[in-house]
């Protein structure tokens, strides 16, 4: 096996973030899913575990950060244009996902934000390498 990437996020309501991942563009993967735990695929080695509070605090002994008010991570996903990155987004905020912030534009990247029912932000971004500056200010 390969090296992947599971994120592992603390869920109040399973279903209804299933059905939000689901339109970010998400598929389920049910091998690895059960009533307490869904394991939804971005792509071949990058995974998020939803997990139930209940579930997911069999594996910590820390309590769960109230993602609503406090920032435990901030999880980014690039994609291959900035259509895609609207269209993702579109998507999200249909769900009832809401966008924070407005875009950034650094040049040679654009950036939106995105943050599920429970609070965990991802940051949707399209970079063109090729426009990205030579210099580094100082």
């Amino acid at each position: 096996m390969g090296k992947q990437i599971f994120i592992n996020l603390a869920v109040k309501e399973l279903e209804k973030s299933v059905d939000f991942y689901t339109a970010l563009g998400f598929t389920n993967n049910p091998q690895f899913s059960d009533e307490t735990a869904k394991c939804m695929v971005w792509c071949e080695n990058i995974f998020v575990m939803l997990l139930t509070h209940e579930k997911f605090t069999s594996f910590t002994s820390k309590p769960i950060a109230d993602t609503k008010t406090n920032i435990a991570g901030l999880f980014s996903l690039s994609l291959e244009s900035m259509n895609e990155v609207n269209n993702l987004m579109s998507n999200g905020l249909k769900a009832g996902g809401i966008e924070p912030t407005e875009m950034k534009d650094y040049g040679f990247m654009q950036q939106r934000t995105i943050e599920d029912f429970d609070g965990h932000t991802w940051e949707i971004f399209y970079m063109d390498v090729s426009k990205f500056p030579t210099e580094q200010p100082k």
